[in-house]
């Protein structure tokens, strides 16, 4: 596999948008495609979620919840290619989905004290490493000086198609409500961020499109584009 070119020993690809956009299935890919490591910033709030509720905090309690993620402590690990949150010694990915972590990461999620914590995590694990980040404020508040910025979207009546084919039953009105105005890093399109709209791409054709902007940037050289696919065998961005 080819490589990105970099000159620093830190690199950061940050990656934002909404729910079920599809940033998730595009990020991982990506960083598969540079040698990098993917980090989902959504999966640290849903582990300090299951550890609320393991604890039988009120998530909607915003003292309670910035009390529980204050006492904890927060690692990130790597399985070899991607990060994934461990809150006190206890690896919460097989927690990460489950319905009531659904339920309730939106409260969580909204705490300022919660964010606080979780970016400075992400920010200090970030150094020295080359990494994909994506989330809701990655490119705007937690690493604004990247020059790599991507915004992925898709309207919201496709996000919702999407969930449901996921069997999920999250409203995708409701979350972009609560992300767009919480008080502390709202979800938005970051300056400088290049906006993609996945409603009507394949993962590939969404990822070739990061590829393209990031050779012009001149991070990447050399690494070719992945072919398109169509009918049964399409990839649909919606996978995230």
């Amino acid at each position: 596999m080819n490589k990105a070119d970099t000159s620093s020993s830190t690199v950061v690809i940050a990656i934002d948008g909404p729910a079920a956009s599809g940033k998730s299935t595009v990020a991982r890919v990506l960083a598969a495609r540079l040698g990098y490591r993917f980090l989902n910033s959504g999966d640290l709030y849903r582990a300090i979620t299951w550890n609320c509720l393991s604890q039988d905090v009120d998530c909607c309690d915003i003292g309670a919840v910035a009390s529980a993620v204050g006492n904890a402590h927060v690692d990130i690990a790597c399985d070899g290619t991607d990060y994934y949150p461990v809150v006190d010694g206890t690896d919460t990915r097989p927690h990460l989905r489950a319905e009531p972590v659904n339920a309730h990461v939106s409260p969580v999620s909204v705490v300022p004290a919660v964010r606080y914590i979780l970016s400075a995590a992400i920010r200090a694990h970030a150094q020295g490493r080359q990494t994909v980040v994506e989330g809701r404020d990655i490119g705007s508040a937690v690493f604004p000086e990247t020059p790599y910025k991507f915004y992925i979207d898709a309207p919201a009546q496709v996000r919702q198609r999407r969930r449901r084919n996921q069997g999920q039953t999250e409203e995708i009105a409701k979350r972009d409500l609560i992300d767009s105005t919480r008080t502390t890093d709202p979800l938005t399109i970051a300056p400088g961020a290049t906006v993609i709209d996945s409603s009507t791409l394949d993962v590939a054709g969404v990822v070739n499109a990061m590829l393209e902007k990031l050779r012009e940037q001149g991070l990447v050289g050399g690494i070719g584009i992945l072919p398109m696919m169509s009918g049964s065998h399409r990839q649909d961005a919606e996978t995230a």
